[in-house]
């Protein structure tokens, strides 16, 4: 008897749990299309800004406040060897590989 009022415990938690998952995705769907407008740091959590004037993050500014037209990551393709080159080269020039040189 005790096993079936855990089945029928878990069984309720779990419809519980599968009903508040599908009404948090809904939820979650709604609060995306609606729009909030922008705090500001100088006020931090008291109050919202009255304009919709969005605020670029500060990595996109160059030191003069303007934003950045270049891509900020670039990566170039390398071979192998290079890059193995490249990491024994800094591997090499390491404090402490002097002192291992002798070990060899």
């Amino acid at each position: 008897m005790l096993h079936l009022l855990y089945i029928l415990a878990f069984t309720v938690l779990a419809c519980i749990a599968v009903a508040n998952l599908i009404r948090n995705l809904i939820m979650f769907s709604f609060d995306r299309e609606r729009s909030y407008p922008a705090r500001t740091s100088a006020m931090g959590n008291q109050g919202y800004v009255s304009s919709k004037k969005q605020v670029p993050h500060p990595e996109l500014l160059d030191s003069a406040g303007n934003l950045i037209k270049e891509p900020l990551l670039v990566m170039r393709s390398i071979n192998v060897e290079d890059a193995r080159q490249q990491l024994d080269a800094i591997y090499e020039a390491s404090p402490g590989q002097k002192s291992e040189n002798h070990e060899k």
